[in-house]
C-alpha cells in the first residue's frame, strides 16, 4: 500500500476497542477507502485487550502514521475511552464508532459536511426513514435497546431519534468545552454528551443500517442498561451522589434480601439454631455483594484471578469492621438517649454503607 502526502487531519475517528484483534485491519481497509478524499487519522483506544488488539493497531500504525493506538492500563469503560481519545487528537472534527464493524463508516463524509455545514453534532441513527437496526440486534439486545432509547428520549432536552447510537460526529472544541462535566460512566458516551451540552443542539440525523458483528462478541447486556440509568440519574441530580455510591448502596439493599432468604431458609425450614444461621446468612449475603459489586459497581475495576480472591477476603474484613461500627455507633446514640431505636439503627446502618463504599473503593478495587 502507497500512503497518501500527509496532511493535518481534518476528522479524527475515534474507535474505542477491547477484544476486537480480528476486527482492526477490516476496519481499517474500510476507512482508507471512505475517507481517502479527506485528511484523516484514526486512534483506536483499548481497555488493555488480552487478544493482541492493541499489536494489531501497533502493526499497521508501523507502515500508516495516520493509525494510531491508545493502550490503557487500569482504566475501562467505552465512555472515558471515548473522551481520552478525543481529546488526544488536534483535528477540528472527531467521530466516535465502535471498532465491531456494526456501524457504517461510509456516513462519515456525510457526517462530516452536516457538521461543517452548522450543524453542532452529526448521528449515526438506526431510528430515521432510511436507517435500520434489526440486523446487527438478537432479540434481547434489542429489547435493551429499545427500553434505554424510549427513557432516553423522554429525558433529553433535545429531540434526538437515536439517542443511543455509538456513532456520531462533532466539532473538537465542543468536546473541549464540555469535557469537564462529562461523567465518562458506562458505553453511552453520545447521552452523556448530549445531557452535558449546552441547551438547544442543532442535531443531524443520518441514517444507516446496523450491520451484524462479524468478530468478537457484544459488550452490550443488563449491566449496561444500569450504568445507563445511573448516567441519567446523575446528571438530573447534578451529580450530588456518586454514582458509584448509589449502585454500592442498592447492592447493599439486595444484600439484605439474601441475608433475610438464607436466614428464613435455614432458620424456617431446617430449624437450624439462629445464632449459627445468622452467622451463615452474613457470609452468604457478604459474598453476594462482592460479586455483584464486583461485576456492576466496579466494572471498570473488576478484578480477576488471585486478586478476584485477595479482594474478597479484604472485603469479607472491610465489612466485619463496618458491622461493628453499625452496633456500637447505633448502641451509643440509644444508650445515651440521643435518639429513639429506630433513628439508632438507621444512622448505624447508613454509617456502614459510607464506611464499606469508601474503604472498598480504596482497598477492595482501588478505583482511581
Amino acid at each position: 500500500m502507497t500512503n497518501p502526502p500527509l496532511l493535518p487531519a481534518r476528522l479524527a475517528v475515534i474507535v474505542p476497542v477491547y477484544r476486537e484483534a480480528a476486527n482492526v485491519l477490516p476496519l481499517v481497509e474500510r476507512l482508507r477507502e471512505t475517507l481517502k478524499d479527506i485528511p484523516w487519522e484514526a486512534v483506536f483506544v483499548d481497555d488493555d485487550s488480552p487478544d493482541g488488539t492493541t499489536e494489531a493497531v501497533r502493526a499497521i500504525a508501523a507502515t500508516d502514521p495516520r493509525i494510531r493506538g491508545i493502550r490503557r492500563v487500569g482504566r475501562r469503560g467505552l465512555a472515558s475511552a471515548s473522551i481520552e481519545g478525543m481529546l488526544s487528537v488536534s483535528a477540528p472534527y472527531v467521530a466516535v464508532m465502535d471498532g465491531d464493524l456494526q456501524h457504517d463508516e461510509t456516513i462519515l463524509p456525510t457526517m462530516l459536511a452536516a457538521v461543517e455545514g452548522g450543524a453542532d453534532i452529526a448521528i449515526g441513527s438506526r431510528h430515521v426513514e432510511g436507517g435500520a437496526a434489526a440486523g446487527g440486534f438478537s432479540a434481547a439486545r434489542a429489547g435493551l435497546s429499545d427500553a434505554g432509547t424510549r427513557l432516553a428520549q423522554a429525558l433529553l432536552p433535545t429531540p434526538v431519534a437515536d439517542p443511543m447510537s455509538g456513532f456520531f460526529l462533532l466539532r473538537r472544541d465542543l468536546v473541549e468545552r464540555i469535557a469537564p462535566g462529562l461523567t465518562g460512566r458506562g458505553f453511552k458516551i453520545l447521552l452523556d454528551i448530549l445531557l452535558t451540552a449546552p441547551r438547544g443542539l442543532t442535531v443531524a440525523e443520518v441514517p444507516y443500517s446496523f450491520r451484524q458483528r462479524e468478530h468478537g462478541d457484544s459488550k452490550l447486556d443488563a449491566k449496561v442498561l444500569l450504568e445507563f440509568g445511573g448516567l441519567l440519574l446523575d446528571k438530573f441530580t447534578g451529580g450530588i451522589v456518586p454514582l458509584r455510591f448509589v449502585a454500592f448502596a442498592a447492592v447493599g439493599l439486595i444484600g439484605v434480601v439474601v441475608h433475610m432468604a438464607t436466614l428464613i431458609l435455614l432458620v424456617g425450614l431446617t430449624g437450624a439454631a439462629f445464632g449459627a444461621s445468622q452467622w451463615i446468612a452474613t457470609f452468604v449475603a457478604m459474598s453476594a455483594n462482592f460479586v455483584l459489586n464486583n461485576r456492576i459497581t466496579y466494572r471498570d475495576a473488576k478484578l480477576r484471578g488471585p486478586r478476584l480472591w485477595r479482594g474478597l477476603a479484604l472485603f469479607y474484613v472491610v465489612c466485619g469492621l463496618g458491622a461493628a461500627a453499625n452496633v456500637g455507633i447505633a448502641s451509643l446514640l440509644l444508650r445515651d438517649g440521643i435518639v429513639a431505636w429506630g433513628l439508632a439503627g438507621a444512622a448505624g446502618a447508613l454509617i456502614t454503607v459510607v464506611w464499606n463504599y469508601a474503604v472498598s473503593s480504596t482497598l477492595v478495587w482501588r478505583t482511581r
